[in-house]
């Protein structure tokens, strides 16, 4: 599962991603949590980057509550459910981020860490997304986070991960039309150890009103 994310700068992290045209008003955000607003890019011949809400709402709920359990899809679900399914066919997405966060289960509780590139480079999540109109006809743009196996890194501190997409895969996800078999089982297989390093941080992450640098640094 994945429950934060961070998003340490925004220069250059949309242009990373091929986006031309930045979002005004962008800030550092170091504890994004479940219903708040971040940048997401999509493919709009060149990428485009919108604001979306993280918690997918599919096109055909009643209640956008339910957007508040879909947080997270694992990879090995998305033809399955129908939250998802539609989605994954036409909607995926590129979550740009500097790094997430997971807990790890300890004796007096559960740990927060914090996980990165060691270059401080940002990096993108594979995400779905979809469009709800709400009963006065407003549109709602949401999003979720796929998940996979876990990596060496990540396996001690939890059984789950985002799929971080390889940059060689990065068009592959956002292009539109169905992602057949031998394809997704690229996408989805776990990001390499090598670039990646992960430490606890301080429990502060756990409250999402706490939201400034100190979050993201070793305890």
């Amino acid at each position: 599962m994945c429950g934060r994310f961070a998003i340490a700068y925004t220069i250059g992290l949309l242009a990373r991603f091929g986006v031309k045209r930045d979002l005004e008003g962008l800030e550092p955000r170091y504890n994004v949590a479940p219903t708040q607003m971040v940048p997401i890019v999509i493919s709009e011949s060149p990428n485009q980057a919108v604001m979306m809400r993280w918690g997918l709402i599919p096109f055909w709920a009643k209640d956008p509550k339910i957007g508040n359990r879909l947080i997270n899809a694992r990879a090995e679900n998305l033809r399955k459910r129908p939250a998802f399914r539609t989605s994954f066919k036409n909607r995926r997405c590129i979550v740009p981020v500097t790094g997430f966060y997971e807990w790890k289960q300890k004796g007096d509780g559960k740990a927060p860490y914090y996980v990165h590139m060691k270059d401080d480079s940002p990096f993108g999540l594979a995400g779905l997304y979809d469009r709800w109109r709400n009963p006065q006809g407003e549109e709602v743009l949401s999003f979720t986070i796929v998940t996979t196996a876990p990596n060496k890194l990540l396996a001690p501190i939890h059984n789950r991960m985002p799929v971080v997409l390889r940059r060689e895969h990065e068009d592959l996800w956002l292009r539109r039309g169905p992602l057949d078999d031998r394809n997704a089982a690229l996408v989805f297989r776990p990001y390499p150890v090598r670039p990646m390093e992960a430490y606890e941080v301080s429990k502060e992450v756990n409250n999402p009103r706490n939201d400034s640098e100190g979050i993201i640094r070793p305890v």
